[in-house]
């Protein structure tokens, strides 16, 4: 399906959206591309990272007040050090007032320090008066555990149900073996989490590096270090996103459950190019496949379970320019309808734009035809084909009709100084929180519709 370039409409006061400055201290309030609002949307929550690789020097969870501005501290590192163990990338539940965030491994030190492979989903429940609890069972030491995994899970976002949780995920025995033999073997890769699943009971007999947590985790795609050139194998999976609030409609009328991602690829020409690819997830995640156990081997990842199957979306190889773009970095992310996954490439100019591509396949369709690049991910409304972004250093927003056709954007804001960034809609809609840096610091924003 092609469109025709339109026309940026002029922005009039009556499209402009208010803006105020919620944060003011003198520290960095990232809101790192998650679903920050409350259920009510009556807060925000945000992690206080020194800069953006910051997680293992960080110790605090925050929210702030949408209306008054006051500040409250959700979860506090009680014995924090220069290694770790270190906290942040926090969501809210999609209905109850719970959070989710990376934490480093207790056992952080200057010899075994927060990495990738070392860490896992923290959840705070404030109505049990911010009690925490791990999300993910963590197991290094024979024998492996079905339902724990063994290195670390981060970027975890809640399902529209509230019952999973995504997250992108490297191996601490994969990291081993890359040391041990000098070969690729640390792949990052895409898994979920069930609250709802049998209970995982990991052997604790590593104090600190062995986990018991309360979900069922396993990885729903295989990656390879080296793929064929042409074929559909992949050596990184990442960038991924829950589809729809329930996933997609499929052509028979039923819901699956899945998730978007970037995968890199090798193309028949032998150049390495990432693209959209999509995971769809059964729900008796704990029966293993054909693959091999869900819980790995010494030398081999976990594999997915049964029934698991991903596919790729874009094909973008023959494009002047192909490929999804790497820079602005983001992440793929889904109309609430689930019909629809978004993504940034560039177009026959070079300039980096919003596309779209079906869930259920089909051609890619740009949507954005600016004379500038666009900056950030794009965000999507809760409830409609409204979707946000950021170009020219200002905020703007477009809407689909129901054949997924796209208007004119519509520019809500005046250009910055900075660009904003890690764009998040409000539960209702009605509002967009979103970082600035102001004097050296992080701080965060809210626009509100007219």
């Amino acid at each position: 399906m092609a469109f025709m370039p339109f026309l940026v409409k002029p922005s009039s006061s009556q499209d402009l959206w208010s803006e105020r400055q919620l944060t003011f201290k003198a520290q960095n309030h990232e809101l790192d591309h998650n679903q920050n609002f409350s259920p009510d949307s009556q807060w925000i929550v945000y992690d206080t990272r020194p800069n953006p690789a910051g997680i293992a020097l960080n110790d605090r969870i925050e929210k702030v007040h949408v209306d008054n501005g006051n500040t409250k501290i959700l979860y506090q590192v009680e014995s924090p050090t220069p290694f770790g163990p270190g906290v942040g990338a926090v969501s809210y539940h999609p209905f109850l007032n719970q959070v989710v965030f990376i934490h480093g491994l207790p056992d952080s030190d200057a010899d075994k320090p927060y990495a990738g492979h070392r860490r896992l989903g923290m959840i705070v429940d404030e109505s049990s008066g911010n009690q925490s609890y791990w999300m993910d069972s963590r197991d290094i030491t024979p024998p492996f555990t079905a339902g724990a995994l063994r290195g670390g899970t981060h970027r975890h976002q809640w399902s529209g149900d509230g019952n999973w949780l995504g997250f992108t995920y490297n191996d601490a025995l994969m990291v081993a073996l890359e040391e041990e033999t000098g070969k690729v073997h640390d792949l990052r890769t895409v898994g979920v989490a069930k609250k709802q699943a049998p209970e995982v009971k990991p052997d604790l007999d590593q104090p600190g590096e062995n986990i018991q947590g309360s979900w069922f985790s396993v990885l729903l795609v295989q990656v390879v270090a080296a793929p064929v050139p042409g074929s559909q194998e992949i050596s990184r999976a990442y960038s991924d996103w829950w589809v729809g609030k329930k996933g997609y409609q499929k052509e028979d009328g039923s819901w699956q459950l899945s998730r978007a991602f970037l995968g890199d690829l090798v193309d028949r020409n032998g150049r390495k190019l990432t693209e959209v690819f999509i995971v769809d997830i059964p729900e008796d995640i704990h029966k293993a496949g054909d693959a091999g156990p869900l819980e790995g081997s010494h030398t081999t990842m976990p594999t997915p379970p049964g029934n698991t199957e991903w596919r790729r979306l874009t094909y973008t190889e023959d494009r002047k320019y192909p490929g999804v773009t790497a820079a602005p970095r983001h992440w793929v992310s889904s109309s609430m309808d689930g019909a629809f996954v978004s993504y940034l490439a560039k177009d026959n100019k070079g300039l980096v734009q919003v596309f779209l591509v079906p869930t259920l396949g089909g051609e890619s369709m740009q949507v954005s035809f600016h004379d500038t690049p666009v900056q950030s991910m794009v965000r999507w409304h809760p409830e409609t084909r409204e979707f946000a972004y950021v170009c020219d250093n200002a905020l703007y927003i477009n809407r689909l009709d129901g054949l997924g056709n796209p208007g004119n954007p519509i520019r809500i804001s005046n250009e910055f100084e900075t660009a904003p960034f890690s764009l998040v809609y409000s539960r209702d809609g009605n509002r967009l929180a979103f970082n600035r840096e102001v004097e050296g610091f992080v701080q965060v924003f809210i626009s509100e519709r007219p």
